[in-house]
């Protein structure tokens, strides 16, 4: 067993760190109190090749794994940037890979290349007002019309939507009442966003509000056959294809927001002085951060170990929800922990970690929630009846 990094991942690291200095927490916390998209980082990221970090080779990607990609995104969290930085590309970074595992030659020929240079942003649309965690749920419909679908329902919670030219987009093409099972009958689009037929509306929310997230309401939008991605119906079975990687990745980005809280508060924990000495000195403080550093490298284990299974094709389901979970717990924990240290200073924007715990505490909500993961550890790791 070898824990160390290759060569190469530590050159990624190091590099992804160099770039992301350009761009203090200053940076971030001006986007997020003013609600602005981080162009110039995204940019830089897309400048640098790291857009394309996953993609295949043969569509201007680098061709590496999620190990590689979950170090450029715990890097890009762990500069302060938190999500606001990791949101901002983490979508075109694995968000393609329905289309790189299902989508025609042509469409990949198409987009692929596109979204790895950055020209093309992508945004996720699945998540419904009244459908939630139950996907299989959404009413959202496609209706074919000779070589076009029309689109007509209404999406939540859909990430970049301002910004993006193109969504990925879970439709219902078979009416509920007339499938077998629930999961049949749903088709995958890559369908423009820009579009008359198309309204957002940005979602006022907690944290990472340099990187809008939306209410859309599709209004007959026409979506090209040749813009499905595989084949009619079986779109829920392609969404599946790329959640473990989500869970991995996301794992890396919350470990990395962990870092960075923890960085500050043992930073401000050394400086800061009460009654003649260093606040660090009281295991009152002393201990919080010892036990979010171990907490923090106990959850990189994990997410290490899923990205590996994944990368050798082996099964991981369990490793990729559990790395999701405790990444999600441990990288709370610091930024809570981070807080408490800064006393009513930690209430203070000036001091960053109050973004720090408002974004960290959206990685125990998204992309699935923390109930919904031991849903899945209770009924296919320990066998246990499904609860729902």
């Amino acid at each position: 067993m070898n824990f160390e990094e290759t060569e190469e991942q530590t050159l990624i690291r190091v590099s992804v760190r160099k770039l992301c200095s350009d761009f203090p927490d200053g940076y971030w916390e001006q986007h997020d109190r003013e609600g602005r998209f981080p162009q110039s980082f995204f940019d830089s990221m897309a400048a640098a090749g790291w857009i394309g970090i996953a993609m295949p080779e043969r569509y201007g990607g680098a061709g590496r794994g999620i190990q590689e990609a979950a170090i450029v995104l715990e890097e890009v969290a762990a500069s302060g940037a938190a999500m606001n930085g990791a949101t901002s590309v983490h979508l075109s970074i694995f968000g393609m890979h329905p289309i790189v595992r299902h989508g025609s030659d042509a469409l990949r020929e198409r987009y692929l290349p596109e979204v790895a240079s950055g020209r093309l942003q992508v945004a996720f649309g699945v998540t419904e007002p009244d459908a939630g965690s139950d996907t299989t749920a959404i009413d959202t419909f496609a209706r074919r019309e000779g070589d076009h679908y029309l689109v007509r329902g209404r999406k939540v919670w859909t990430t970049k939507a301002m910004e993006s030219q193109r969504v990925l987009l879970l439709v219902r093409t078979t009416p509920k009442e007339r499938v077998k099972r629930k999961t049949e009958g749903l088709t995958l689009l890559f369908a423009e966003l820009q579009k008359p037929q198309v309204h957002i509306a940005p979602i006022p929310k907690l944290g990472r509000n340099a990187v809008r997230t939306c209410e859309v309401v599709y209004d007959d939008l026409p979506v090209a056959l040749s813009d499905r991605v595989g084949e009619e119906g079986e779109g829920f079975r392609y969404l599946l294809d790329g959640l473990n990687a989500e869970r991995i990745l996301i794992a890396a980005e919350a470990i990395g927001i962990g870092r960075a809280a923890l960085r500050r508060a043992v930073a401000y924990a050394n400086e800061r002085v009460v009654f003649g000495r260093p606040i660090g000195k009281n295991q009152g403080i002393a201990f919080p951060l010892a036990e979010a550093c171990t907490r923090l490298d106990a959850a990189e284990l994990m997410v290490r170990k899923a990205g590996w299974l994944l990368d050798n094709n082996l099964p991981c389901g369990a490793e990729a929800n559990m790395a999701k979970w405790l990444a999600a717990e441990a990288g709370f924990f610091a930024a809570d922990s981070a807080l408490q240290a800064h006393g009513g200073f930690g209430y203070a924007r000036e001091y960053h970690v109050e973004r720090y715990w408002r974004e960290a505490r959206l990685m125990k909500l998204a992309p699935i929630s923390q109930e919904m993961i031991l849903n899945y550890i209770s009924e296919h790791v320990l066998q246990l009846p499904r609860s729902y």
